[in-house]
């Protein structure tokens, strides 16, 4: 049984959405990220953010559905995305208001499952290699050239894809922990070992690269 994951893993399928090219995925999901991003930003809550918002979050259920994808992984992604979302939700209630609120729901909530959409319809490799292939021209500008490495790009990339579920186990690992130790309720409890651990998988993660030549 596959652990749950905000970032799914892909799944073959013969939908047009797995014919779909890496690229044109990304462009629609950068496409709906700046839609949803520029009009919650571009004034107060109202009607037009939601609206947008929940289209995004139909869109992307939508995609799933229409990809043919198990409806436990997109169960999974929403109970991995459960508890920050009801934190950001919670504050946005509280201090702007319950418009602002539920548009936090549907905004995070739709470019999540779109994000995950892609992934799941799109291989790992050819995101990355769509990724190196898009930023290689960026070589020619003057104070990037002989700086900028597609290759390492497209690493990074998919180490901040990986540590997406590290930190969210670490963060999950640190709260039972503090829960064992009825300090459940202690923010300290679960931050500071949160921290620690992350920093521990990151410096492990830069020493195994630079024992395989990967980073200077």
């Amino acid at each position: 049984m596959r652990r749950p994951s905000l970032v799914p893993a892909h799944r073959p399928g013969r939908t047009l959405l797995h014919r779909l090219p890496a690229g044109w995925a990304l462009l629609v999901l950068a496409v709906a990220a700046v839609l949803v991003v520029g009009v919650r930003s571009s004034g107060p809550p109202g009607a037009l953010a939601l609206l947008v918002g929940g289209a995004c979050l139909v869109a992307a259920l939508a995609g799933h559905a229409w990809a043919r994808t198990p409806p436990g992984v997109v169960v999974g992604t929403v109970r991995r995305l459960a508890l920050p979302l009801v934190v950001l939700a919670g504050y946005q209630l509280l201090t702007s208001g319950p418009v602002r609120g539920a548009e936090v729901v549907l905004d995070l909530g739709g470019l999540v499952l779109l994000a995950g959409l892609v992934t799941v319809t799109t291989p790992t490799d050819r995101l990355l290699d769509t990724v190196a292939r898009a930023v290689a021209p960026l070589r020619l500008v003057p104070g990037l050239r002989g700086h900028l490495h597609p290759d390492r790009v497209a690493l990074t990339l998919t180490l901040a894809l990986r540590s997406v579920d590290v930190l969210w186990d670490v963060a999950a690992q640190a709260r039972d922990a503090a829960r064992a130790r009825g300090r459940g309720r202690d923010v300290r409890a679960l931050v500071t070992p949160t921290v620690v651990r992350a920093v521990a998988h990151a410096r492990a993660t830069g020493d195994a690269l630079a024992a395989r030549g990967l980073v200077d």
